[in-house]
C-alpha cells in the first residue's frame, strides 16, 4: 500500500471525554473510504489459511503508518498489535480473521479476486478492515486505562488458527476478548449480540470407502466404491432424521467426493469430505454413533471397508453473561435499542474463536451487511457485502474496548 492511500483523510484526535459510542461511529463514518480502500485492496489479493502472506505485510504497513506497535509472523502469518499504556497490566482483546477461501469469484465487481481459485467468500477482508478503523480510533483517542491488543489471526477457515495465537500467548493478561462477524441475513444498522451458544460444535469428517476395482461390464466381479458412497451419503441423511431427535440441530454436510480414474472402470476407492454441526454434547455424541452405524450398514451391504476420522474440531461460541453485556451496551450506544437484536437460535456454522472464549471470558457478535440485489450466501462465488458496515463494527469493536477497560 502506498503512503499516498494510508494518507487519505484527515486525521482529528478526539477531544478527552468525548470518546462516547456516537463519537466514534461519527469519526468512524468519516474514515468510510479509508476502510472501503482497505477491504477492497484485501478482496482483490485473497490468500488461504496460514498463507497469508501478503495480508500480513499489507495490515503491518498500515500499523507502521498509525504509529501502532505490533508482533509480526505470530502463528505463522498473524498479526498482535497493542494500543494504550504498555505498561497497564488490565488487556482486552480484539480479533479479526484473515484468510480467504478456496473459491472462483464470480461477482463481476471492480475489485474482484485477482488470483484465480481463491476468493474472500466470508467478509473476512471487512474484518480486517474493521479491525484497522478500530486500532485507529482508539490511537486517535489518546491516552486511555490499559491495553487493547488487536489479534489478525490466520486461518480460521476450518485450520484453527485461534489455537496457534493463543499458543503464541495472545491472550496473555487478558481480562475480555471480542469480535464479530459479517451477516448478509441482516441489514446494516442491525448488530445481532446474544448471551450463551451462538455457533454449534463443528467437527469434520473424512470417510474412505474401501472396494475393489475391475471392468464396468463385470461389476459382480468387483467392489464399487462409487455406488456404495453414494448408498452412504443417502443413507446418512436418512438415518439422521430418523434416529436424531428432530427438536435438536443435527447435520451432516459432504462437501467432497473424489472417486475413479475411468469412465468404463469400477473404482476401488471413493473420498467423502464434509462437516457434522451439533449444538449439544450428547446429540453431537448420537450423531457420531449415526455415522458409525451407516459405515458398518454399508461395509456388509457392498461389500467394502469403510474408515472414518475426524480431522477438525471446533468446540461451541458461547457467550459470557458479562462480556455479553459489555457488548450489548456498546452496540446500544451505536445502533439503538431498534438496532440490537437478538440471536436465540444457534447457528449452526463453525467458528474458532470458540477457542479463545474457552481460555478467556468474551462476546461474538453479527453485524447487519445485507447488499441490496446481492443474495448470494457466504462461501458462494457471488457473495458481496454493504461495505457501510465497516465503520460500524470500527467504531462498536472500539466502544466493546474502551468500555471493558473502564
Amino acid at each position: 500500500m502506498s503512503a499516498k492511500f494510508l494518507q487519505e483523510g484527515v486525521r482529528i484526535t478526539m477531544t478527552p471525554g468525548r470518546d462516547s459510542g456516537k463519537f466514534l461511529l461519527a469519526r468512524a463514518r468519516d474514515l468510510s473510504s479509508w476502510l472501503s480502500s482497505i477491504r477492497r485492496h484485501l478482496h482483490a489479493h485473497p490468500e488461504p489459511a496460514f498463507q497469508e502472506v501478503e495480508t500480513s505485510r499489507f495490515i503491518a504497513s498500515i500499523l507502521d503508518e498509525l504509529g501502532i506497535s505490533y508482533r509480526d509472523n505470530v502463528a505463522q502469518t498473524g498479526i498482535i498489535a497493542e494500543v494504550g499504556n504498555p505498561e497497564a497490566k488490565d488487556v482486552v482483546c480484539l480479533r479479526a480473521d484473515m484468510d480467504a477461501l478456496h473459491i472462483q469469484e464470480r461477482t463481476g465487481l471492480d475489485f474482484s479476486s485477482q488470483r484465480p481459485g481463491f476468493m474472500h467468500a466470508c467478509g473476512h477482508d471487512g474484518h480486517v478492515a474493521m479491525l484497522l478503523g478500530c486500532a485507529r480510533l482508539l490511537k486517535e483517542t489518546g491516552v486511555f486505562k490499559g491495553r487493547v491488543r488487536l489479534l489478525f489471526q490466520p486461518a480460521e477457515e476450518g485450520q484453527g488458527g485461534a489455537k496457534e495465537m493463543i499458543e503464541a500467548g495472545c491472550l496473555e493478561g487478558c481480562r475480555y476478548i471480542f469480535g464479530g462477524h459479517i451477516d448478509t441475513h441482516f441489514p446494516v444498522g442491525k448488530i445481532a449480540v446474544q448471551e450463551g451458544l451462538i455457533c454449534a460444535f463443528a467437527d469434520g469428517l473424512k470417510i474412505a470407502v474401501l472396494g475393489r476395482g475391475g471392468h464396468a461390464a463385470r461389476p459382480h466381479e468387483a467392489a464399487d466404491a462409487i455406488t456404495a458412497a453414494c448408498n452412504l451419503v443417502v443413507g446418512l441423511q436418512s438415518a439422521i432424521n430418523k434416529r436424531i431427535n428432530p427438536q435438536y440441530p443435527a447435520l451432516v454436510s459432504i462437501g467432497e467426493i473424489k472417486a475413479g480414474t475411468a469412465p468404463n472402470a469400477i473404482a476401488d476407492k471413493a473420498i467423502l469430505k464434509g462437516t457434522m454441526r451439533t449444538t449439544s454434547p450428547e446429540i453431537r455424541q448420537a450423531l457420531f454413533q449415526v455415522v458409525e452405524s451407516c459405515a458398518k450398514a454399508t461395509e456388509l451391504a457392498f461389500g467394502v471397508k469403510v474408515d472414518i476420522s475426524y480431522p477438525d474440531h471446533y468446540p461451541p461460541v458461547i457467550n459470557s453473561p458479562e462480556a455479553t453485556k459489555i457488548a450489548r451496551q456498546a452496540a446500544l450506544e451505536l445502533v439503538g435499542d431498534d438496532g440490537v437484536i437478538p440471536y436465540p437460535i444457534p447457528s449452526l456454522g463453525g467458528e474458532d474463536f470458540s477457542f479463545y472464549l474457552e481460555k478467556v471470558p468474551g462476546c461474538f457478535v453479527r453485524f447487519g451487511a445485507r447488499k441490496d440485489g446481492n443474495d448470494a450466501p457466504a462461501h458462494s462465488s457471488g457473495f458481496d457485502f454493504d461495505e457501510e458496515v465497516l465503520p460500524l463494527g470500527a467504531a462498536f469493536l472500539a466502544n466493546c474496548a474502551l468500555r471493558a477497560l473502564k
